[in-house]
């Protein structure tokens, strides 16, 4: 069976449940192995493999039907190599979870049959379409209006003040950010601040989080604009999946201070793949988690 690569990522219990969209069907297909890394709370790859081949030959044996409706396609490893991956779909992942000899699964089929309604929920899927309509490549980029773009469009319908300045000052977890008052002129320096080298880039990036223009939603928003000057001026993109959301957020909040934090972490994670399909949804899978339970 041949499918598109459009991979989405979810997060059970901080853990990677990798999706494939099958175009031709329009379901999801999910990977296998991740959900029994998931279920045995195991990270080595290796046990995960044999675990499955084990459960695997079991299930045959006992002429369940779960096997026959696994199919293969091949996806990115830890390793940077491509394996070819059993997948399952909806129907498919249930069942799974049903016949595992463990009593994980309970709270894997709450977590996995849940449908997110929510606004950050319907919020990513709007994000997901950014790059699908290419409406993402009429955006300004570097600009405080570029940003409000970005905002209106992720968070319109959703929050009556999309895309619309603060008019009242916040703060979060102690830090002040700017006053509202203050708010129109700080964007304004913003917009004048270069943007040529990676280090002007995340000096711009992490100024306007100091700033933190919108009353939600902000976060969200200033990564794909900080990868759309990434990508303007330095033919690059961050790669989120490659840093982990306790190192990023720590980064930030030294950010208010010290930029060279992030910098590093940032350089390490950059890739040339910027009109890459799977890129862009990974990168927004990881955004939006960065964002849970904070």
């Amino acid at each position: 069976m041949s499918l598109p690569l459009k991979i989405s990522i979810r997060f059970f219990n901080d853990h990677e449940v990798r999706a494939v969209w099958d175009d031709a069907n329009s379901k999801w297909w999910f990977s296998v192995l991740d959900i029994v890394a998931v279920l045995n709370e195991e990270p080595d790859y290796t046990k995960v493999r044999n675990y499955w081949k084990y459960l695997k030959a079991k299930l045959k044996k006992e002429n369940n039907q779960l096997v026959s409706n696994t199919t293969q396609l091949k996806l990115v490893a830890a390793d940077g190599k491509k394996y070819n991956t059993d997948l399952l779909d909806s129907d498919g992942v249930t069942a799974l979870a049903k016949n595992f000899p463990n009593n994980k699964s309970i709270k894997f089929l709450d977590w996995f049959l849940y449908s997110d309604t929510s606004i950050d929920g319907q919020s990513k899927k709007k994000a997901y379409t950014l790059f699908e309509s290419n409406l993402i490549e009429d955006f300004e980029v570097g600009t405080s209006k570029g940003l409000q773009q970005i905002h209106a469009y992720l968070f319109g319908g959703l929050y009556d003040f999309a895309g619309q300045i603060r008019e009242k000052s916040i703060s979060k977890g102690g830090y002040q950010f700017v006053y509202a008052q203050h708010l129109k002129t700080t964007l304004q320096q913003i917009d004048q601040m270069p943007q040529k080298t990676l280090e002007e880039i995340i000096k711009k990036y992490t100024t306007m989080n100091k700033a933190h223009p919108f009353m939600e939603g902000n976060g969200r928003s200033t990564r794909i604009w900080l990868d759309l000057m990434l990508k303007k001026q330095l033919k690059k993109c961050v790669d989120w999946s490659k840093i982990k959301k306790e190192n990023y957020m720590n980064a930030m909040i030294i950010s208010t201070v010290d930029s060279s934090v992030l910098l590093q972490l940032i350089t390490t994670a950059l890739t040339t793949k910027i009109n890459d399909r799977e890129m862009y949804m990974k990168g927004i899978d990881y955004s939006y988690y960065y964002e849970e339970n904070n």
